[in-house]
């Protein structure tokens, strides 16, 4: 582990406990209360299933392919079964709304190395919306912005100042939700939600340590810890240490972080499982903002390079994140079972950064108009630090009634963000964009405290999937109320009920079309100290699944129109308004699965038809990826793999066209019974792109050549 890091890293588990205030131990101690009673009523249950319990330990490997669920580890590209669409788990094939599971297989054999690019290859995503961006992950889904959670949990209200990016390492799975999912979530925009599902304890050893060396000076180490502690207890340790750079000049990514879990399982029947979190990412801004006249359209001097840096080699962008939360489910019997959600945790964000003036003269060089040379600068200075309480809790029961069958859900969610932002206003400067000398800081100024802003959230929901016959229903109802404030104004409170439908009809042959109807109802924290509407929105969609019979391959088929009202933009940085309403249509086209023992494939086509007020998205983007191996067992043997990503040519309102662009990625790897050596080359092509344009006067460059080698050793 780098020096740099090792005294923050040995501060890990002081810095979690730090953050469990007396509320958090109330909670707790009343759901731990739940917990022990819970188990004394599972003990018959336990004392009976106790020789099942041993059997199936001894048969786990062999039986994890036909007895997948929505929360273990899936092999290869193909997951069958999901929670995030209804909250339960659920087959795919069976869920009518459009989702895309990433798997653990996928994120590692495609060795991306953040979110926006694991994404790259899901349907219905723009996964690099805003290009290389060092403090975010900018991600759009059907032209929109969805809401991001951790294990069912949403991540934050705010913006990417009240979070940090997570790491593709600590999760097992990412499901893509498109369309509304707020009956549920009662935070999920009509775009969706993208769930992230952490590694959790295995009752079965499996320890891995690993090296990554790449592109940009990037060294990394990381190892994943699990295995039981006796016949109920269960632990993991994932962590990792970074050191790199990036492909803009003076701006770092380096990365330390552990992920501790524990899970008791004091009988088939209950299950309570504890994570923490610390991580801690040192960069800068690799966004520029530079204008389109030097990037998408040449300047006196032609185009600036992708390299290139106009802040000060001093800038930065710290975030530290700090949770803990816990899962709990009981079931009393085979019809009913209970589940509670809990996490708490504490983000803090500190950037100080130049971003080039493109306002002056829209798209242009308002320092320098003739010349083209000298670009006006400006300069960020905030602290931001987020608090946030999330708290779920549902009932789910399974009975019949005459010839229908229930799958039934009633829960309430609760969610509390509190948020302190400090911020600094400098004085602009210039700098020489082609041949930058760096020094020429603006005098340093305290920063001063805005108001306080907070967000409150509760609601109440009940859900029915019915099975008659060949038909799959979904009713949803949900009622929230949800409150937000700045400190010194009066609250604005709102409420609102929102509805889903949904149809499914399910042949033999494995061809299920599906009509769905969803709303969503989105709580909007403030920022700085602008208070905002809720995001209100609602879609339509006619789909059609395939599964062939026999065969490892899912297909999937949908059409869409998606409306919303209250969408907040910003016009220039730090500047925010609301839109009207907006309306996507779209179609979407999924394949993934194996064909044959030796080949994996996926691919996506995507038709957005996206409203003019927002963000440009393009209306075409295709994906395919394969992976051949030459010995039919996964982790034996040499295995190639290749992939092409695509979008067309497109524009954002009076922003300039963005050529299309094409990118090939490359895999190469090697496994024995212990070890897996990869190269992974991302835009292998090293093509040079505008990932977007905006209207209000800037580009922002895609990302180059990624070259990654990794050594991962299993035992």
């Amino acid at each position: 582990m780098p020096k740099s890091h090792r005294p923050r890293a040995n501060k890990a588990g002081e810095a979690i406990d730090s953050i469990v205030g007396t509320p958090l131990r109330r909670i707790s101690a009343a759901v731990l209360a739940l917990c022990m009673a819970s188990a004394s009523t599972a003990q018959t249950a336990a004392t009976e299933t106790a020789p099942a319990e041993a059997t199936l330990q001894e048969v786990n490997v062999k039986s994890q392919a036909v007895r997948e669920t929505a929360t273990t580890p899936v092999i290869g590209y193909r997951a069958r079964r999901a929670t995030t669409a209804t909250k339960t788990d659920t087959p795919l094939a069976e869920t009518p709304q459009s989702i895309t599971v990433i798997t653990r297989d996928q994120m590692t054999e495609q060795g991306m190395a953040n979110l926006q690019d694991v994404l790259g290859y899901a349907a219905g995503v723009r996964s690099d919306a805003y290009g290389v961006d060092s403090r975010t992950d900018s991600v759009k889904v059907r032209g929109s912005n969805p809401d991001t959670y951790l294990n069912g949990l949403r991540d934050s209200f705010g913006y990417y100042t009240s979070t940090v990016r997570p790491d593709p390492y600590t999760l097992e799975r990412i499901e893509v939700l498109r369309g509304p999912a707020g009956m549920l979530f009662g935070a999920g925009t009509a775009a969706g939600v993208v769930n992230l599902i952490g590694k959790q304890p295995q009752f079965e050893a499996q320890r891995e340590i690993g090296l990554q060396l790449g592109s940009f000076n990037r060294k990394q180490a990381q190892f994943d810890l699990t295995g039981p502690i006796n016949d109920q207890l269960a632990w993991r340790l994932v962590g990792l240490a970074r050191k790199s750079g990036t492909q803009v000049d003076h701006v770092p990514d380096d990365r330390a972080l552990l992920m501790p879990s524990l899970t008791w399982r004091p009988s088939a029947a209950t299950q309570f499982t504890v994570d923490a979190l610390w991580q801690s990412d040192k960069t800068g801004s690799t966004a520029q903002f530079f204008p389109w006249i030097g990037t998408v359209l040449p300047s006196t001097h032609g185009r600036l390079p992708t390299h290139r840096f106009i802040g000060e080699p001093s800038d930065r962008y710290d975030s530290e994140r700090r949770h803990i939360g816990w899962r709990f489910e009981h079931a009393f019997n085979d019809q009913w079972r209970v589940r509670h959600n809990l996490r708490y945790s504490h983000n803090q964000n500190v950037g100080v950064y130049h971003w080039a003036d493109f306002s002056t003269i829209v798209g242009g060089w308002g320092a320098d108009p003739i010349g083209q040379r000298v670009i006006g600068r400006k300069l960020s200075d905030t602290n931001t630090k987020t608090r946030m309480l999330l708290l779920d809790q549902h009932l789910q029961g399974r009975f019949s009634t005459g010839a229908l069958q229930h799958t039934v859900l009633a829960g309430i969610d609760h969610a509390r963000q509190d948020e302190q932002t400090w911020r600094a206003v400098r004085r602009p400067s210039t700098i020489d964009a082609w041949s930058p000398v760096y020094g020429r800081i603006t005098p340093g100024v305290a920063r001063t405290r805005l108001p306080d802003t907070h967000q409150r959230n509760t609601g109440v929901y009940l859900q029915d999937q019915i099975h008659w016959q060949n038909w799959i229903f979904v009713a949803g109802l949900r009622h929230d109320r949800a409150s937000s404030g700045v400190q010194g104004k009066p609250d604005a409170i709102t409420s609102a009920t929102t509805h889903r439908l949904g149809a499914m009809y399910t042949t033999p042959s494995g061809w299920n079309p599906y009509l769905s109807y969803a709303e969503s109802f989105t709580p909007q924290a403030p920022r700085g100290s602008v208070s905002f509407k809720p995001l209100r929105g609602r879609l339509w969609e006619l789909g059609l699944k395939y599964e062939p019979p026999g065969q490892a391959l899912a297909f999937n088929a949908a059409l869409y129109d998606v409306q919303e009202k209250n969408r907040i933009q910003s016009p220039q940085p730090d500047v925010y308004n609301q839109l009207g309403k907006t309306r996507t249509r779209g179609l979407e086209l999924e394949a993934r699965g194996a064909v044959g023992r030796h080949l994996d494939v996926l691919g996506h086509y995507n038709l957005t038809d996206a409203d003019v007020q927002l963000s440009g998205v393009p209306k075409h983007q295709a994906t395919a990826w394969g992976v051949y191996r030459f010995n039919a067992s996964r982790s034996l043997g040499w295995s190639v793999g290749a992939g092409v990503r695509w979008m067309s040519a497109f524009r954002e309102r009076t922003g300039p066209r963005v050529p299309a662009t094409a990118l090939v990625d490359l895999m190469l790897a090697y496994d024995t019974e212990h070890w897996r050596v990869a190269l992974n080359v991302a835009n292998a092509a090293d093509k040079t792109y505008v990932s977007t344009c905006l209207s209000r006067g800037d580009c922002w460059w895609g990302a180059r050549r990624t070259v990654l080698m990794s050594a991962t050793y299993r035992f």
